[in-house]
Order: structure tokens, then sequence, then C-alpha cells
């Protein structure tokens, strides 16, 4: 075991993956000689070569337009979209065509690439470096979406992603890249795609999150009094989502926090509180409730930790919840 950060868990799946593959490919903006804006590439230019480790111009529909020319001729290529704000360029590529090809072709095309991008905000980042926009991609049929929370689960569903047959959007969530470290496996191992962790279990209340607001869901936890018992759900796979453990859950406890970063109108929140009003309705004992970001633009550096919702804010939501 290696205790790692969550950049470091990503740099060690992506080694081992190139090595393990030589399909394996990198493409992006200063992925090569830099190492990433984040330095989640850093020594993989020197380790597999240019041929590998790709640096391309700053274009991101021609970033995803080779990557999935590159899919569709049989290689496993992994483009890094700098910052989620520049998905926008790429959309038309990544929704209309990466997405659709195993429909269209009828399954004789697949795209097994793995689309890397950091997400969220919390580190002072200007505009469009800081938004969450995981509903807009769980939204589009064709896709996997992707969202660590830990070290050990980043390594093991990205080596997931990079497996699987289909296009994935791995979200990183930049908050946690390297606030914390955990231990991880040397050797190769996955998470499955699609599947929830029990971050701690309790009979009171569920509260369902993913991404960097696990962290926060953890420590609004820690200050709830100690009658009150919490079950923490990190989802990890935004689409498709596990749907039976958190209903196993809320039928258990008869109430549910959810808690993501982006904005709340429309945000993936309302479609797990939607298949909790519609599985466990007779269970429940309040109405689900929501903590997350406002319906704004994500504010300058003043505000912005103001908007993204933190432990006391969590905490709050909770209590409410559970006197309901």
């Amino acid at each position: 075991m290696a205790s790692l950060t969550l950049v470091q868990a990503i740099n060690l799946a992506l080694i081992q993956e190139m090595e393990a593959d030589d399909r394996v490919l990198i493409l992006g903006e200063d992925v090569g000689k830099n190492g990433g804006v984040f330095r989640v590439t850093e020594g993989l230019h020197e380790r597999f070569g240019a041929k590998r480790v790709v640096d391309t111009p700053l274009a991101e529909s021609g970033i995803m337009g080779s990557a999935i020319g590159l899919a569709m001729g049989g290689l496993r290529p992994i483009p890094e979209i700098q910052f989620e704000g520049f998905m926008g360029p790429a959309y038309d590529q990544l929704t209309n065509h990466a997405a659709r090809y195993r429909s269209r072709s009828r399954g004789s095309i697949t795209i097994p690439m793995t689309v890397r991008v950091p997400v969220g905000g919390g580190i002072h980042a200007p505009e469009l470096h800081s938004d969450s926009p995981e509903a807009i991609y769980a939204h589009t049929p064709g896709l996997k979406v992707v969202m660590p929370s830990s070290p050990y689960d980043a390594k093991g569903l990205l080596i997931s992603a990079i497996r699987d047959p289909d296009p994935v959007v791995f979200f990183e969530p930049k908050r946690i890249y390297r606030s914390f470290r955990e231990e991880v496996p040397e050797d190769e191992y996955t998470v499955p795609i699609g599947k929830a962790k029990i971050v701690e279990e309790g009979s009171d209340l569920t509260v369902v999150t993913w991404g960097a607001s696990t962290v926060q869901c953890i420590e609004a936890m820690d200050s709830l009094p100690e009658d009150l018992s919490v079950e923490l759900i990190d989802l990890r796979t935004i689409y498709p989502w596990d749907e039976e453990t958190v209903v196993e859950s809320v039928n258990k406890t008869g109430r549910c926090v959810i808690v993501h970063e982006a904005p709340k109108t429309a945000g993936f929140g309302a479609e797990v509180a939607t298949v909790i009003q519609e599985r466990c309705f007779l269970k429940l004992q309040a109405p689900v409730q929501r903590v997350a970001g406002f319906d704004t633009v994500m504010p300058y550096y003043k505000l912005e930790l103001e908007y993204l919702p933190d432990a006391a804010r969590i905490g709050k939501g909770i209590l409410e919840c559970a006197a309901y």
C-alpha cells in the first residue's frame, strides 16, 4: 500500500494502464512536457514518449474529435479537457458523435474513450474554471459519468473507465486533488462503474452525495448530535447511478438529504430525489431535502466558498430534515 493523494492515484492508474495496454494514449493541452496544469500527467511524456502523451493545440473540439477517431480506429484514447468550463467547444463532438456511435452503427462501432476533466470550485480559479456540469452529461444517452471522492476510488474507477468499451466522462474534483492522502494498493484493481459506496452506516437519515462534497458531508456529520445516526452514501458514478443502494437506505431511514456543488435547479440531485419519491414514498417521514450550489454563476474568490455547500450548511439541512 502507498499513501497517495488523488492526483497521485490518477497518475498511477494512467501509468499502469499505459504499461499494460499499448492502445492507451493521452492527448490534451499541456499534458505532455508540462505534465498538465495540475501535474496529473507528470512524468508520462518522458516515460511513454510523444506519440502516446500528445500535446495538442488549444482546441477542445479538435481534441475530442481526434480522440473519437482514434477510438474508432481501435485505440483507447484519454483526452483531457483542461477545465470543465472548456467542455463547451467539445460538446458537439462528445454528445452528437461519441455518445451515439454504438447506436448509430448498431453496435458495430464503439468508442472506448475516457474524457478526463478537472471539475468543481474551491480553488479560487477564474471564470469558466469552477463549474459542476455533471447533470448535463448524465442527461446524454450513451455516456457514462464518473466522479470519485477519494484516491482509492479514483484509481479503481479510472482503470474501469479506461477498460470500458464506451465513452466515459471522468470528472476529477480539483478541490481535493491534494487535500488528503489515502492508502491505495500499488497493484492494479478496479472499482465498478455504477456502484455506490456506503461511507458510513446509519439508521435515522440518509445523505447522498458525490465528488468533493463527500468530504464536506463527513465534516458535517462529525458535528451532529451523537444520538443522530446518519448513513452517508457516495454515488461515485453519476450515470448509471446506483438506485438500489440509495432506495434500500432511504427505505430503512425514512429521510434523505442530497448534497452537491452544482446549482440546485435541475442538478442531478433532482433526479435522485424523484427516484426516492417514486420508490420510497410510503416509507418517507420527511420531504427529501437538497443542499446545493445556488442558481447563479460561480462567484469570484471572495464569495466562492459562500457558494459551495459547506459543513455548516449541510449540517443545518440534516438537522432540519431530522426534525421534520
